[in-house]
């Protein structure tokens, strides 16, 4: 059952959250400043400074490119592949104030800053989605060895906020991660595909019986990770995927 102070909606939140910070007073999360935006992790300043994802962009991936065009295009990468989920899309370039957001979520376990974040999602999903479309949110799990040493998935944290936020059902046991793969920090494009070869597979064969998903990571780069993920969870049964990250590395 949920506590009592959050049956009657955003009013008892927000009376909970002031009174927490009379306790505990908020910082920004990305520069440290006190007193950030009210009820959130950021201060308008840092705000102010994050590199939102604008077209022109890949319509398969997202990827931003620099200069005009004119008309729609797949980027270079895409086009070498074979792309597996139907759209991407991300919030926010990974640098700066969003950078010095995610790495405080997924390294220090400031799970506070979860809320900012998926109301960025929530915004990307409406901008460049139909809501309505999609029969649940999943997220790009962990092996079992990560979770357990940090304790959470981030990826997940951000999904069942955003799940909520959408009113769409939240799907914790779409596929999972069955090989412990190194960080895809220092690889190169064809390194990373190959590192996550087949590191998923779905629960089961038809465990999606052709729902239509949105896929939750923290950050895509090249792709490879979220890439893969939907593989697995078409080979579920899904019959769409579609993909929201809240940066683009």
């Amino acid at each position: 059952m949920r506590p009592a102070w959050r049956v009657d909606g955003g009013a008892a939140v927000a009376s909970w959250d002031s009174l927490l910070d009379l306790v505990f007073p908020r910082g920004c999360d990305a520069c440290g400043a006190r007193d950030p935006d009210e009820g959130g992790h950021l201060c308008w300043n840092c705000q102010a400074e994050v590199p939102f994802v604008r077209p022109p962009f890949c319509s398969l991936c997202g990827d931003p490119v620099s200069g005009r065009v004119d008309h729609e295009y797949v980027c270079a990468l895409c086009s070498d592949r074979r792309v597996h989920f139907d759209e991407a899309r991300s919030v926010a370039r990974y640098e700066g104030p969003v950078a010095l957001a995610i790495r405080a979520l997924k390294y220090h376990a400031h799970l506070w800053i979860a809320r900012d974040l998926a109301a960025w999602l929530e915004a990307a999903v409406r901008t460049h989605y139909d809501p309505v479309e999609f029969d649940g949110v999943t997220f790009v799990p962990l092996h079992p060895l990560t979770k357990r040493e940090r304790g959470f998935n981030q990826a997940e944290v951000l999904a069942a906020d955003l799940a909520r936020r959408l009113r769409t059902p939240l799907v914790r046991r779409a596929v999972r991660r069955v090989r412990l793969t190194p960080t895809q920090t220092r690889l190169t494009v064809p390194q990373r595909a190959a590192n996550v070869h087949d590191a998923f597979e779905p629960r089961g064969p038809r465990v999606l019986n052709g729902r239509r998903i949105l896929l939750v990571d923290d950050v895509m780069t090249t792709g490879a990770t979220v890439n893969e993920c939907s593989r697995a969870l078409k080979a579920g049964g899904a019959a769409v995927v579609r993909v929201v990250t809240v940066a683009r590395g």
